[in-house]
């Protein structure tokens, strides 16, 4: 089977064939820095990670572009807010977030451009709208012009009613039409802001990734990835600014979204208190549970993300885990991904089946007792976790990491100790009460003939 993805753009899955043979241009929109990424920000990091791992594994040479926007309105009002400068809050929420998304084992993006560094080129493209017949100064802004673009709301498929209607679209005296929207903005002394022919001012958000996918990509690049909130306005407005900065020539060719993510079955939100971010997550699970239970779903149908489903990721990873434990002192076959494995990402990234097939690799290895097949389950199961993103660690890193629980790991480590020493001195009752105390703490213990193990409950 052939990798098949559903475009957004023809509303249906379409074999993916990529513009180049061999090579794949995929751009993803990233960040906006302003504060710690929430769990919707980071459902399109793991889908398109794993997205990024499959095209690899199938040979692919990936060229996967994520981009920090680093100048936006957002950014100036939190670091006004918080009393610090633009510059040192953009610093310490983009390392932030790469941690938070290492967390949860995403890759890093091959190129990350910051929308800073390429102001140059978003006057240029300005510029050159400006002089098409495409976009039009007034008070001090430019604006793209829609109804210079005939097929404007081909990707969203919305008529005219429907992008003003309910949709993010700012309300301006100075517009020709109420749908055009904001290619370049103007700056007062105290916000950030650079010289142009239109005036001191910043970019508008849509022109940033227009300019910064050509420039790491090309005019036409293969894949654009983003959730499903960024249809309309800011793709659709990508589309418009690049086809019509180059006279039609096509932008991307595949554009995949991921669905939308509700907090227990609620749109998340801080004014209901259930707005929730990455690093908070990561306090209470480990980021490979959470991975896990970003996966459970296809990733073009909305996910519900609930305690209690992060609290199955955990529980089916720790039967994975379990099962590589099993298979501890077996040499692993070729780390390869298992064919069903990699069928179902074949299948517009069907990961909940991937899942399944994984958890079958799992059974398998818990019943065999021949060798060889021993070493092939091991080998599919690690390469299967790799393509996933997923059985990263050992079974014994995973079991004393998985739960941080309330007690740390040297004081585990100084009572199995203790509880040896008492043996040693055939005080029974003390190695027992250790022992039981452990337990209430989610600690299990296990004696064995190199001595005593332990995990985490």
């Amino acid at each position: 089977m052939t990798l098949q993805l559903y475009n957004t753009a023809h509303r249906k899955k379409e074999e993916f064939v990529p513009l180049k043979e061999g090579e794949v241009g995929m751009y993803v929109c990233g960040p906006t820095v302003y504060d710690f990424a929430h769990i919707g920000n980071a459902r399109p990091v793991v889908i398109f990670d794993v997205l990024a791992r499959l095209l690899r594994h199938e040979g692919y040479k990936l060229t996967y572009v994520r981009n920090i926007t680093d100048v936006e309105d957002k950014i100036i009002a939190a670091a006004e807010q918080n009393g610090e400068t633009i510059d040192d809050l953009t610093r310490r929420t983009t390392e932030a977030y790469h941690a938070d998304m290492a967390a949860l084992n995403a890759l890093p993006p091959d190129i990350e451009p910051r929308a800073t560094e390429h102001i140059d080129g978003m006057i240029r493209m300005i510029e050159k709208l400006i002089k098409k017949g495409h976009a039009y100064e007034a008070e001090g802004h430019v604006l793209f012009d829609v109804t210079s673009m005939a097929d404007y709301g081909k990707l969203s498929g919305r008529n005219r009613d429907d992008m003003i209607a309910g949709a993010r679209v700012e309300v301006a005296p100075y517009k020709k039409d109420p749908a055009d929207f904001v290619l370049w903005k103007p700056s007062t002394d105290d916000m950030p802001g650079w010289d142009s022919p239109f005036g001191r001012g910043r970019p508008g958000w849509h022109i940033e990734c227009s300019v910064m996918s050509e420039a790491t990509l090309g005019i036409t690049f293969d894949i654009h990835g983003g959730g499903r909130d960024l249809i309309f306005p800011h793709h659709e407005n990508e589309v418009a600014q690049s086809c019509c900065a180059h006279d039609g020539a096509p932008f991307a060719r595949y554009w995949v979204h991921n669905g939308f993510l509700t907090v227990e079955g609620d749109k998340m939100s801080k004014s209901l208190g259930n707005f929730r971010t990455v690093r908070e997550l990561l306090a209470d699970a480990p980021g490979e549970a959470l991975r896990l239970n970003m996966l459970s779903a296809q990733y073009r149908q909305p996910l519900d993300w609930t305690a209690e489903g992060v609290t199955r990721a955990k529980a089916s990873l720790d039967r994975l885990y379990t099962a590589l434990q099993h298979l501890e002192n077996v040499e692993a076959g070729p780390i390869e991904p298992a064919a069903g494995v990699i069928a179902a990402l074949e299948d517009d990234l069907n990961t909940p089946q991937a899942l399944t097939e994984l958890y079958a690799l799992a059974g398998e290895a818990n019943k065999a007792t021949d060798e060889a097949e021993k070493a092939r389950i091991k080998g599919f199961l690690l390469g299967s976790g790799r393509l996933l993103g997923l059985l990263q660690q050992s079974p014994e890193d995973w079991f004393k990491k998985a739960d941080s629980g309330d007690i740390s790991e040297e004081e585990i480590e100084a009572l199995i100790q203790a509880r040896v020493e008492a043996k040693k001195e055939k005080d029974f009752a003390k190695a027992d009460a250790i022992r039981d105390d452990l337990v209430k703490k989610k600690v299990v213990l296990e004696d064995g003939p190199n001595g005593t193990t332990w995990k985490r409950a």
